[in-house]
């Protein structure tokens, strides 16, 4: 039960914060309601992130790798399982899904900047720090599913 909650107290403060804080205090206040399509749009981003995160994080991380996402509490085993066997960063994708679905539903071109500046910071974090350290703490197991997953957008 331990990572679980380590995982749920990390999902507080750390995607909490940067999928749900800061995008409420970016956000600007449209004078009218976005049109359906956006509202069913973000709605749909919002529910998939929030499924790619929650199954990637609690399943993934806390049940099979038996620990979490969190760098201070790692995994014990390498997740190659779940969305992992798609791409290797799935939790990053769901936070992101969920920054675009709050950029649509309130029409803020400020979301759909700082999700992309989101998209870079993830992007350097797993190029200079998850990479080199998984690769450190997993050896050959990791070098070969580094090689036949990929990173971002999986194969068809």
């Amino acid at each position: 039960m331990k990572p679980f909650f380590q995982t749920l107290l990390f999902t507080i403060l750390i995607p909490g914060s940067v999928a749900g804080y800061i995008p409420w205090l970016l956000r600007a206040h449209p004078s009218s309601r976005p049109s359906p399509p956006l509202l069913v749009a973000g709605a749909l981003l919002i529910g998939s992130g929030l499924v790619i995160y929650v199954h990637t994080a609690f399943w993934g991380f806390a049940r099979y790798g038996r620990g979490t996402p969190a760098p201070i509490a790692p995994t014990e085993r390498l997740v190659v399982n779940g969305l992992h066997r798609y791409v290797r960063n799935p939790m990053y994708i769901g936070v992101l899904l969920i920054v675009l679905g709050q950029a649509a539903l309130s029409s803020s071109p400020t979301l759909l900047l700082y999700a992309a500046f989101l998209w870079l910071a993830f992007h350097v974090f797993v190029l200079l720090y998850e990479e080199p350290t998984l690769h450190h703490q997993f050896g050959a197991e990791y070098d070969a599913y580094k090689h036949r997953v990929p990173r971002w957008f999986p194969k068809p």
